[in-house]
């Protein structure tokens, strides 16, 4: 690679701008954006100030409140920037800004954005406003490469990941606010992510009859018929655990109660008790067929038990991410730059995890996962205390993401 190259100037852009990347970076993980609650406005427009401080024309998408509502969301407003090289296909790279609360447990500020021994600590900053920093930094060195461009590049800056991604990509594509021809979504960097599962959320709801606990005989107690259904729910996760999916790194189906309340008081037969559950679906499952089994298990577990009642809603049903045709040559285009720009083998996998990345998949759009972040979500502790991003493989990925942009795009072959 010559001196004068796209790629070698891609790479003294990246260099010469990085403590500028890393500053945007802070700025983004400084601002909260938790989901729950999911009021996320906010952070959107100090996103789209720092992004038109970049010179970017920025898109101010709001959704309607009542279709946030809808979707878990009190507030989102999604940005997107168009930069246009001409006439050519259209490469779209979408990261979302929401993330997780903070929860305990945290030895660094989780709004601080500190920068300890070459890693970054807070939340969000691995997953994913990690890669709001490196699509755009990605951006602005494609256009200093002096290449020959043909085409258009999209940021997509959304925020309703956490929930589901309806309000995000599933409204941006819905109202036809966009339609690329490709998608890069936010991942982490030491692969490129082809496929993920799916999820099916269920609130489940017993009820019983109230009764004084001097007289449980007057009640039907649905705690009791509760335990009937964790247990028949757990006999089923065990089953689930023996369906092992054909596609490396996503495992077999899990099933997860997290979340339980129920009951009036000590002395009174709880007369009501709810619970959700977490299913996740692998990519050879049907997710409908996933659904009906699993309120099948939940209602042959209390059949026959009187006074008792129960009644499944569904709250999420998310389908697996999966390839579509176009997607391979996508993949094989990021695996080989992102190769090139680590240092090291960056190849095809499939994770336990289920993104917003499905929607453009669905929607008949060839999308592969990349972007900044640790090898794995433990090594960044994503989603717990401390979350950190190590701020060499923003810098890779940054590179790596604007080599890609370089190949699917140039008029000529890359270096």
């Amino acid at each position: 690679m010559n001196a004068e190259s796209p790629k070698a100037a891609i790479d003294a852009f990246v260099a010469g701008h990085f403590d500028a990347e890393v500053a945007f970076l802070q700025d983004l993980v400084q601002q909260p954006s938790d989901n729950p609650p999911g009021d996320c406005a906010a952070h959107a427009e100090v996103a789209a100030g720092l992004l038109e401080g970049l010179g970017f024309d920025v898109e101010r998408l709001p959704v309607p409140t009542e279709y946030a509502r809808q979707h878990g969301m009190v507030s989102a407003t999604n940005l997107i920037v168009r930069e246009s090289f001409g006439p050519g296909p259209v490469v779209a790279l979408n990261a979302h800004g929401d993330v997780v609360p903070p929860g305990d447990g945290w030895t660094h500020d989780p709004y601080g954005a500190e920068v300890v021994d070459g890693w970054m600590f807070g939340r969000g900053a691995a997953v994913s406003k990690s890669d709001f920093a490196s699509y755009a930094f990605a951006l602005l060195a494609l256009k200093a490469s002096g290449a020959e461009i043909a085409g258009t590049v999209e940021l997509h800056f959304t925020y309703d990941e956490e929930t589901g991604g309806m309000t995000g990509p599933g409204w941006l594509l819905g109202e036809g606010h966009t339609r690329p021809d490709w998608v890069i979504s936010a991942a982490l960097s030491y692969n490129v992510v082809v496929s993920h599962n799916g999820c099916l959320h269920l609130k489940i709801v017993v009820t019983g009859k109230s009764a004084h606990a001097a007289r449980p005989d007057t009640g039907y107690d649905a705690l009791e018929a509760s335990v009937d259904v964790l247990q028949a729910l757990y006999r089923h996760r065990t089953e689930l655990s023996r369906r092992e999916s054909g596609t490396p790194g996503i495992g077999a189906p899990t099933l997860v109660v997290g979340l339980i309340e129920g009951g009036i008081n000590t002395n009174v037969v709880p007369d009501r008790v709810s619970m959700r559950v977490d299913r996740r679906i692998v990519p050879e499952e049907d997710p409908n067929a996933v659904e009906a089994e699993t309120r099948r298990v939940i209602e042959e577990a209390v059949s026959g038990r009187e006074g008792i009642s129960v009644e499944a809603k569904r709250i999420l049903l998310a389908r697996p991410f999966v390839q579509v045709e176009g997607a391979e040559k996508l993949a094989e285009v990021l695996c080989r730059n992102a190769s090139e720009a680590m240092g090291t083998d960056v190849s095809p996998i499939g994770v336990p995890l289920y993104t917003d990345a499905r929607l453009y998949s669905e929607a008949g759009i060839p999308t592969a996962m990349y972007g900044a972040g640790p090898r794995t979500v433990l090594e960044a502790n994503g989603h717990r205390a401390d979350e950190r991003l190590k701020l060499e493989d923003l810098r890779n990925a940054t590179r790596a993401v604007a080599y890609s942009l370089l190949e699917l795009l140039g008029t000529s072959p890359a270096d």
